[in-house]
């Protein structure tokens, strides 16, 4: 029967008992663990000039001549790996499901104080308990906190490659290296038949002591660990879509090198128009109908080009993704999805176009049952599409930065003050003004907007409300 792993890799970080893991997998007859194989500042070990033969220069300029090698030990050979260890092999170990995956946490405020504590004692491994050396940490919160983020931010890359290619890791606490069972049951893992009977005790624990006794500052810690949100009760979910760079919908200049980056339902065709002017030019001049590929091209031909997006406030926007998408029929009607919204959301909007007898206080009617939709939308509770007419300001800002970032987010209400000044930027002085925006028909945003329209629109975009810092509209 063929094996399962060729080789297998220890996630862990400084403090989490990885160098006891290590002793003990190391009592295995046929399983080597080569140390911190891709620390940047050594290869292996301190002092140690090569692993299985690689020199730490052939390392850097190639770490996959060791991941190789790695591969090809006798046995099963692997190696510990910390947060901030060589990056250019995560992707490819994390993706090799050849390669055993082994995660090893500790409590992070336990191997914060005892990283501070082999700090101040320069003592990282203890052998002898008659040659301990005593010291106290100072906790330092901003320092922790630090701590805390990288150590979850690596957790979860962790998790996310595992769920995305199907893998499943062997997980380990910190207490849990204290266990023989344990790590004959790991050796198991590892398709290794050896057992073992009793732990390596070579390795001591260097600071057995409570907290409250290692931690100088203790009261302060305590009260710097009692302000820190470790559930983040207080962040707003996302389950909105995850959307790519909608790169065919960008327009550049005839000449200037600008870049527009349109956010559905924001100002776009007065920006279209003001792009057109900058060169004298008609808006059928303006470069449209991109792929990545088109584009990428047209940024090396344009050196020095600056790219925009616009926003626009989410009641206003919403209203002009209800008039244009939904109420109204007509060429930029979504006309399957108005059909969806009538029949399976009820959304009270005649089954063709409004005419005169369609009233104000329908339409209010009819743009809050709308606002509901959106909120169920993008929160992913509905059949039809999150759709970026109405998809939150942040989610498409955050799809465009998987192509390009914009060099500028500007807002609707500072479009007088700012395109000038982008333009000037690009060397262009013409000072062309701004048409306004098409009306929404048959009403208006301010012919019904109270403050149930506001807090229904607050509700619906939490989001960009959160992340823009957005106020009511009125």
């Amino acid at each position: 029967m063929s094996k399962r792993f060729d080789y297998f890799v220890v996630f862990a970080e400084m403090r989490t008992g990885s160098n006891f893991l290590e002793a003990n997998l190391n009592a295995f007859p046929a399983i080597s663990c080569l140390g911190e194989a891709f620390n940047p500042h050594f290869i292996g070990y301190p002092n140690r000039e090569d692993c299985l033969g690689i020199s730490e220069d052939a390392r850097n300029a190639d770490p996959r001549v060791l991941i190789s090698a790695v591969r090809n030990a006798q046995g099963i050979a692997g190696f510990r790996f910390f947060h901030d260890h060589e990056p250019r092999i995560l992707d490819e170990v994390l993706g090799d499901e050849r390669c055993a995956k082994i995660i090893l946490t500790r409590n992070p405020v336990e191997s914060y104080v005892s990283w501070k504590i082999a700090q101040e004692t320069g003592q990282w491994k203890l052998t002898n308990v008659k040659k301990r050396k005593d010291a106290k940490a100072v906790f330092d919160a901003k320092e922790f906190e630090a701590h805390l983020t990288a150590l979850q931010d690596f957790q979860l890359r962790l998790m996310k490659a595992l769920q995305t290619t199907g893998q499943t890791a062997f997980y380990l606490a910190y207490e849990d290296l204290q266990d023989v069972e344990v790590m004959n049951g790991l050796a198991s893992f590892l398709e290794q038949p050896d057992r073992l009977e009793r732990l390596d005790k070579n390795l001591k624990r260097q600071n057995p002591e409570p907290l409250s006794e290692k931690v100088e500052n203790f009261d302060a810690m305590q009260a710097a660990l009692g302000k820190i949100d470790t559930y983040d009760l207080t962040r707003t979910p996302n389950f909105e879509p995850r959307r790519g760079a909608a790169v065919p919908g960008y327009v550049a200049c005839a000449r200037t090198p600008l870049l527009f980056l349109p956010v559905r339902s924001a100002p776009e065709g007065e920006i279209l128009h003001w792009m057109a002017a900058l060169d004298g030019v008609g808006a059928e001049a303006l470069k449209t109908e991109f792929n990545q590929k088109s584009l990428r091209q047209w940024m090396r031909g344009h050196k020095g080009y600056r790219s925009f997006s616009v926003l626009r406030h989410p009641a206003p926007r919403a209203h002009r993704a209800f008039c244009e998408r939904v109420l109204n029929k007509g060429p930029n009607c979504f006309s399957e999805i108005r059909r969806t919204l009538r029949r399976v959301h009820k959304l009270p909007i005649p089954k063709d176009a409004p005419d005169e007898s369609w009233t104000r206080e329908q339409h209010r009617e009819a743009f809050l049952a709308f606002l509901d939709f959106v909120k169920a939308n993008v929160a992913g509770q509905t059949a039809v599409r999150a759709d970026a007419a109405w998809g939150t300001q942040a989610g498409i800002l955050q799809g465009m930065g998987n192509f390009a970032l914009p060099d500028f987010v500007l807002r609707e209400d500072e479009l007088e003050a700012y395109l000038p000044a982008l333009a000037m930027q690009v060397g262009s002085q013409n000072d062309i003004a701004l048409v306004p925006p098409t009306p929404d028909t048959p009403f208006t945003l301010e012919d019904i907007y109270d403050a149930d329209v506001e807090e229904r629109v607050a509700a619906a975009y939490q989001r960009d409300y959160l992340v823009f810092g957005f106020g009511s509209w009125r």
